[in-house]
């Protein structure tokens, strides 16, 4: 009879903590590369983030507080804010590239092509850019730098407990100061030459005014705009999963 007690009593707690992990982690997949995408069935995503229940509860050694009415309303509070806020920082890296994919598609005159194909409206570049960034990171182990990540959280953000709001602003600022900085050096390239593609093409029709230069010049650029990507986008790439890896590797630290 003991023993049945005491098994009853473990599994009571274990089902209570992993209620409390899923608060955390479900919050947080939803807004993963990859597992939180709109294009993905409510389904997966659901088995998604008990997955990650799974492997988080598994590894983790708190004791989860005694359950209660009052427990119950505090942790859904503190535990969904903390999924949202590591969620929300991992997906500014790729609102970062689909900045990046804008800014070289406005740069090129490529904005208007295959605009309306994806679910959120983007143009070529960032479409492009964003699904070979998510292919990338899946092949590099986002699965398991995720739950790495997750794991972690408890250090950083502990159960129960409310974040400071001026620590929360603070480091909200400096992630989109991050993303906004990273896509801008991303679309480098595409401005630069876009910049010279210009002044070229002013040169021309000060030289030749009888040329209509606009005719010659934008397939020039679409073509420049398109063998440009063709080049960078390894680089490009890289230097997001390098970012990427950094921040989960410690979100709440300084920067590179």
């Amino acid at each position: 009879m003991n023993n049945v007690e005491e098994f009853l009593a473990l599994t009571q707690s274990q089902l209570w903590l992993g209620f409390i992990v899923f608060l955390r982690v479900a919050a947080a997949s939803a807004l993963l590369p990859g597992f939180g995408e709109q294009s993905l069935p409510m389904r997966i995503k659901l088995a998604v983030a008990v997955a990650f229940t799974v492997i988080v509860s598994a590894a983790l050694s708190v004791a989860p507080p005694v359950f209660s009415v009052g427990s119950l309303a505090l942790l859904g509070a503190t535990e969904t804010l903390a999924g949202v806020l590591i969620g929300l920082g991992v997906r500014l890296f790729i609102l970062a590239l689909q900045t990046a994919g804008a800014i070289a598609a406005q740069s090129t005159s490529l904005s208007q092509i295959l605009g309306g194909a994806a679910i959120e409206p983007l143009p070529a570049m960032g479409y492009v850019l964003t699904i070979g960034a998510i292919a990338l990171a899946v092949m590099a182990g986002l699965h398991v730098k995720a739950a790495q990540l997750l794991i972690h959280s408890y250090v950083l953000l502990p159960m129960g407990l409310f974040s400071s709001g001026s620590d929360v602003a603070d480091w909200g600022l400096s992630q989109v100061a991050r993303a906004f900085e990273l896509a801008f050096v991303l679309a480098a390239p595409f401005v630069l030459m876009s910049v010279l593609y210009n002044l070229a093409l002013g040169v021309i029709n000060k030289a030749m005014p009888q040329l209509m230069v606009a005719f010659v010049g934008a397939p020039v650029i679409t073509l420049g705009g398109l063998f440009l990507l063709f080049l960078a986008a390894p680089t490009m790439l890289g230097a997001w999963l390098s970012a990427l890896d950094h921040f989960m590797a410690n979100p709440f630290g300084a920067r590179p």
